[in-house]
């Protein structure tokens, strides 16, 4: 066997794999003699075909079974030897079939070479969440919504409350539009952004006021149009106390008293909070050293990325876009997200290449007693069983491996922790 090997790109390479009858021979004559038991020719008994007639009929076929088994075979095996990174499955571009001699051309994408930057001296700052009984307190509100009651208030609405009117659109006359009026539309003054018009224009107002409103066009060049609302009600939701009993029936009887439930509020913000400060201080880590090494990706791993992400984006919006949705444009607007996606990849394999990084059994016997202490119902023995599997285990490995090297990341980076309060969020 001959090979060469081309460098197209950093990405990107071409292999051409010269063997000889001998190295092919045993695996053509064995397609051939089976052509030849299975093609039935008029005017030949099944199996008496002459060869070269069998040749004639079915040799393009039998040259292309071939062709993809030899690559196949003698693929993995110069990879291997030359330490090849395929990024892809490697394509045959070209075959060249004579009577002494195979050439098989494929092309096929590859794992970039290059040398990661010393990374040591970096430093990052870590988000330490405080969580003040301010935030338990916004929190159980937020809880309690769900179980308020909407009354009628005869007051000013605030910013939380909702204003139910009447809205007309406004000629140039400033009068009245009777095809373009909508009775008792519902304004919720707490969804809408600060700067919108009709959040600015109604908080305050009681039932009764008539308020004229410039809603502002998206071209400046036209003229703003202008509404009229009849306020008629103000409606604000009313939360329930906070009892042992309503404890139970929001927790499903998990909590029967406040204090319980309260503690339990407090350890679950605090650990979300705590993850996502690790999400964060990751997040900054691995931009810096995209930055830092920007390298080249295979346009088949980018494109796996921008497949990931556009599925992902339909399972957000119930398993699949909006009709009318552009789905090449927001195939475009994630390449460059996908494309950072693929360089962290890179950088990661990387980094666990130069610290001998790997996973085994023991590792995952570890992670799953780990798992288990997180949930008391569950049993390290059964997700032991169940990590192992084939259906988990490469899951479960990555999981682990990603783990092994942002350890090594954190232990050679300075990592400093500055006190912050958690951002307020209101649904």
């Amino acid at each position: 066997m001959q090979k060469n090997i081309k460098n197209v790109s950093e990405t990107e390479q071409e292999l051409e794999i010269i063997l000889s009858q001998e190295e092919f021979g045993t695996e053509y004559n064995q397609e051939l003699e089976e052509a030849k038991r299975s093609i039935q020719i008029k005017g030949f008994r099944k199996g008496h075909a002459p060869a070269g007639l069998i040749k004639k009929l079915a040799g393009p076929s039998i040259e292309a079974s071939i062709a993809e088994k030899m690559a196949s075979k003698y693929f993995g095996e110069i990879a291997e030897a030359e330490n090849i990174k395929p990024a892809n499955r490697a394509q045959i571009t070209n075959v060249i079939f004579e009577p002494e001699q195979l050439t098989i051309q494929l092309a096929y994408e590859i794992h970039p070479e290059f040398e990661l930057k010393d990374f040591s001296g970096y430093t990052f700052t870590k988000a330490n969440y405080l969580i003040t009984d301010e935030d338990i307190d916004r929190e159980i509100k937020l809880i309690l919504k769900g179980h308020g009651t909407m009354i009628t208030v005869d007051e000013p609405a605030s910013e939380t409350d909702t204003v139910i009117g009447d809205v007309s659109r406004l000629n140039e006359a400033g009068e009245p539009e009777e095809d373009h009026t909508t009775k008792n539309h519902h304004f919720s003054l707490e969804y809408l952004p600060a700067e919108n018009p009709f959040r600015i224009a109604l908080t305050g107002k009681k039932a009764g006021e008539v308020i004229d409103v410039d809603a502002e066009q998206k071209n400046p060049d036209e003229t703003p149009s202008r509404f009229r609302v009849t306020v008629s009600e103000i409606k604000r939701l009313e939360l329930p106390e906070l009892t042992d009993e309503l404890v139970k029936e929001i927790t499903g009887q998990q909590f029967e008293a406040v204090t319980d439930f309260l503690a339990d509020v407090r350890i679950q913000l605090t650990s979300h909070f705590l993850n996502k400060s690790d999400e964060e201080l990751l997040e900054a880590i691995s931009a810096k050293l995209i930055e830092e090494n920007p390298v080249p990706s295979p346009k088949s791993m980018i494109a796996s990325f921008t497949n990931m992400l556009v599925e992902n984006a339909k399972r957000q919006m119930g398993g699949g876009f909006p009709k009318g949705f552009n789905e090449a444009e927001f195939r475009v607007a994630m390449k460059p997200n996908a494309e950072k996606h693929a360089q962290w990849l890179l950088i990661s394999q990387k980094i666990a290449e130069v610290n001998t990084l790997s996973v085994s059994d023991d590792d995952i016997k570890a992670y799953a007693e780990k798992e288990a202490e997180k949930n008391a119902e569950a049993n390290a023995e059964d997700l032991l069983s169940t990590y192992m599997s084939a259906e988990f285990r490469d899951y479960v490995t990555d999981t682990i491996l990603k783990d092994k090297i942002y350890d090594i990341i954190k232990s050679k980076v300075t990592i400093t922790e500055e006190e912050t309060p958690i951002p307020a969020h209101t649904a």
